[in-house]
């Protein structure tokens, strides 16, 4: 893990935001910059953290984090599905196949949980028994292992995401029924490995979201997979005691910024109150903590300024135009 006084250095040097000339169309999402060049694109992840579809800051070495992650991932899952990872130049950087990404994103779930407004629990509490066409018994409680997992697809091009069932995906015209069957399948299958592999580094994977797109005629995998951006983790030693208590379980992902986001009654409207220094140093503890669990390597960094390394990377790798 890395030392607190390298945590804290790292506070006023996180990695905001990009604007590399020569590097192609920059096109800002949530957390990455992406430059568009011909046939692929190279992804810049920052140090930006969003929930609640906002950014709410940003998190010491998250960046590189998510990036390494989701690189280990796709390697890890690349024979069970195609995915778009081209080469890795940097620790935050993913070069990667341009496609058509698909106007929905699947999420599937293994466990009723969640305080977002799109999470299985926040729903069945309020009520909702058919969830995305799913149909829910009475009497679950938060944090209950569902009897097989489900899928629960959102819209991906809304200012919010959408819960939507397959039947409404289809009536909307988002994709045909073949399109969205056989990338649910897909879907399914890498839940699966990551559950079963998870479980041997200690881990609960809950749920997690998946984004897939088309290239040359096949659905790939994109964005990232199985990281603690798109997914939710709890340590597996502890489930059943703090289950059986109604308690909170421990977890090493983004639920810990959400939650403190709740609790002070914000979830997506209005201004977010500024994130405390502490939280961000929790947060990015907790970030380290997912990398190093799941991979069972240590987490390395350097001293050299994030953006002043990514751009020798690039322009060393041939990637960016002087």
């Amino acid at each position: 893990m890395i030392s607190e006084t390298r945590l804290q250095r790292e506070l006023p040097r996180t990695l905001q935001e990009t604007n590399l000339v020569g590097l192609g169309v920059r096109e800002t999402g949530k957390v990455r910059d992406s430059y568009k060049q011909p046939g692929r694109r190279i992804l810049v992840t920052t140090d930006r953290i969003s929930a609640f579809d906002c950014v709410l800051g940003t998190i010491p070495f998250k960046g590189q984090v998510l990036n390494q992650l989701a690189a280990f991932w796709f390697e890890q899952t690349r024979v069970l599905a195609p995915n778009h990872l081209l080469d890795v130049p940097d620790p935050n950087v993913m070069v990667v196949a341009e496609c058509e990404q698909l106007p929905i994103e699947m999420v599937v779930r293994g466990y009723i949980t969640g305080v977002t407004k799109t999470s299985l629990w926040y729903n069945y509490e309020r009520g909702i028994r058919n969830y995305c066409g799913n149909i829910l018994p009475e009497g679950l409680r938060k944090d209950q292992q569902l009897s097989a997992p489900i899928l629960t697809p959102t819209t991906k091009r809304e200012a919010h995401d959408r819960p939507l069932a397959r039947a409404e995906a289809l009536a909307e015209g988002l994709v045909t029924a073949e399109l969205f069957d056989e990338a649910a399948a897909i879907c399914f299958k890498l839940f699966d490995f990551g559950v079963r592999y998870a479980e041997q580094q200690g881990l609960i994977l809950v749920d997690t979201k998946y984004e897939l797109g088309r290239r040359d005629g096949r659905l790939i995998v994109t964005d990232e997979i199985h990281t603690p951006d798109s997914s939710r983790y709890w340590f597996a030693d502890s489930y059943a005691e703090l289950f059986a208590r109604g308690a909170e379980q421990r977890k090493i992902d983004k639920e810990y910024v959400r939650e403190w986001y709740v609790a002070r009654g914000f979830r997506g409207e209005g201004a977010p109150p500024p994130m405390p220094d502490e939280i961000r140093l929790e947060a990015a503890r907790r970030y380290i903590q997912s990398y190093e669990t799941i991979t069972g390597k240590e987490f390395v960094v350097t001293d050299e300024p994030v953006e002043q390394r990514l751009l020798a990377n690039l322009r060393e790798k041939g990637y960016m135009k002087d």
